[in-house]
């Protein structure tokens, strides 16, 4: 799957957050499946879920987090990537 940073980031229907204190955790109905994200995944799917893109949501990370910019943008897509895969997430092609 090609994700461009112009698509949108979005929880389906079947996919229940649950927030815990600055910790999320988050099931997939269909899998049956928990897991879990520290305070600064917790941010990040935050960010990207309320963002008009995922450059919208790597715009206000890099300006939160003192984090080398081309770090993140590998690892924010490296974790959409991951979130994909266990179908917590949905990319949405603008």
């Amino acid at each position: 799957m090609s994700i461009s940073f112009a698509d949108r980031v979005k929880v389906p229907d079947d996919v229940l957050i649950s927030n815990l204190q600055d910790e999320s955790v988050i099931l997939n109905l269909d899998s049956e499946r928990y897991y879990g994200l520290d305070p600064v995944g917790t941010r990040i799917l935050s960010v990207l879920t309320t963002s008009d893109s995922i450059e919208a949501a790597y715009n206000t990370l890099v300006q939160e987090y003192d984090v080398d910019p081309d770090v993140l943008r590998h690892d924010l897509l490296a974790l959409i990537e991951n979130l994909v895969a266990q179908g917590l997430v949905q990319v949405s092609h603008v």
